[in-house]
């Protein structure tokens, strides 16, 4: 199983040089649909609600909103892995090791652990502090 990091969600979406690369890492796994995580979902979101909390114009809101939309279609394409508490578990061992990066990346993190899944990310620095996961950079 591979899961794609919020970053590669964000290149396979928007197309380019990339998401032709992480597109032909899928396929040579044999995947027709790529996974992500409730996590990077949550990553989305929460920017482009972000980018609404303090609108310049109201025509800049119409096209927040489009792009807002735009991510939810697009998520509807991919598997979505949630954060269950098997993944809460590997989540808490994570904490009190302690892996020093941010909470959100660690939650994906004990998501790809639970899942026994390959995480495609550029954050190799980050997610390669966590004891046996496995990591790759399919943008390169």
């Amino acid at each position: 199983m591979i899961l794609l990091d919020t970053d590669h969600v964000t290149h396979l979406q928007w197309g380019g040089p990339a998401a032709e690369k992480i597109s032909r890492r899928l396929q040579e796994a044999g995947l027709d649909i790529a996974a992500t995580t409730i996590i990077s979902y949550e990553e989305h979101v929460r920017g482009w609600l972000s980018r609404l909390s303090a609108p310049k114009t109201l025509m800049y809101e119409v096209e927040i909103y489009a792009k807002l939309r735009q991510q939810l279609e697009f998520y509807q394409t991919l598997e979505i892995h949630d954060f269950t508490e098997f993944a809460a578990i590997e989540f808490q061992k994570l904490r009190h090791i302690p892996v020093r990066i941010g909470t959100k990346d660690l939650k994906i993190a004990a998501i790809a652990l639970a899942s026994d899944a390959l995480l495609l990310t550029k954050n190799l620095r980050d997610f390669r502090k966590v004891p046996g996961l496995r990591v790759e950079d399919a943008t390169t």
